[in-house]
């Protein structure tokens, strides 16, 4: 069940990515895609390698060679088994490896009450308190690069069949956490992205009420399958998993500047 569960997650994932691209490049495994409206921006700009074909050492001149004159490099690999071997290949070219945990949503939905406040919103009302988050996170970046961070996640609208950016708002009626959420009803799947609070909201259960939201609407859109991917090494997978997420898998990226 497990096996299964992962190739309908990765090919979901493949499926999003190729429809936010401007445009693409098929490749020996995957695919690379582009936008020049945010070329500046990783996510939106890299290979994607969703299965092992070819030998990992060739992949880095591969890599340079589609994206060309791109400032950086970025790769994801969705097999986690050959993301593994392609780590060395990646660490001698340069690059830095992290690993992401595929987490499957095993415990119980959420009932209508405990994502009680949340709304579907628009990017203009989170947009203050996004623009600081990557202020605080890229101190070094400086405001169109900012711009950039924050608009284009408004090409996430075209990653499934329906996307809803849902909010829980603080008393004084700011945005205070925020997600997105990827709806595939016909494939029965769903993906909770990017959730986020403001940093003078934390520790106040926004964050736990998007998430119930999130879920619960999933659910009553009959995606039995509901995921997230969360950083292998850094806490908010153990809050996950205090949710009801459950490891299944994982994937790998690979990024050199």
């Amino acid at each position: 069940m497990t096996d299964d569960e992962l190739r309908r997650i990765r090919s979901f994932l493949v499926g999003s990515v190729r429809r936010r691209a401007e445009r693409t490049v098929e490749l020996p495994g995957g695919v690379a895609v582009f936008d020049d409206t945010f070329a500046d921006s990783w996510s939106h700009n890299q290979v994607l390698l969703d299965r092992a074909d070819g030998a990992p050492a060739e992949l880095p001149g591969l890599v340079d060679g589609v994206m060309g004159e791109r400032p950086f490099r970025v790769v994801t690999v969705l097999d986690g088994d050959f993301g593994e071997a392609c780590a060395e290949p990646f660490r001698r070219a340069g690059y830095r490896h992290s690993s992401y945990l595929v987490m499957l949503h095993t415990g119980p939905v959420p009932t209508p009450g405990d994502g009680r406040g949340v709304e579907e919103v628009g990017l203009e009302a989170i947009r203050a308190p996004l623009a600081a988050s990557w202020r605080a996170a890229l101190p070094e970046a400086d405001e169109e690069v900012v711009r950039m961070l924050v608009d284009r996640r408004a090409a996430g609208r075209r990653g499934a069949e329906r996307v809803q950016l849902l909010g829980a708002r603080a008393a004084d009626g700011e945005v205070a956490a925020w997600t997105d959420l990827y709806l595939e009803p016909a494939l029965g799947i769903a993906q909770v992205e990017d959730l986020m609070t403001a940093e003078a909201h934390r520790r106040r259960g926004h964050a736990d009420a998007v998430l119930a939201a999130a879920l619960r609407r999933a659910a009553d859109a009959g995606c039995g399958t509901r995921f997230l991917i969360a950083e292998s090494d850094d806490w908010p997978r153990r809050w996950y998993g205090r949710r009801g997420f459950e490891v299944i898998g994982r994937t790998h990226g690979f990024e050199r500047t």
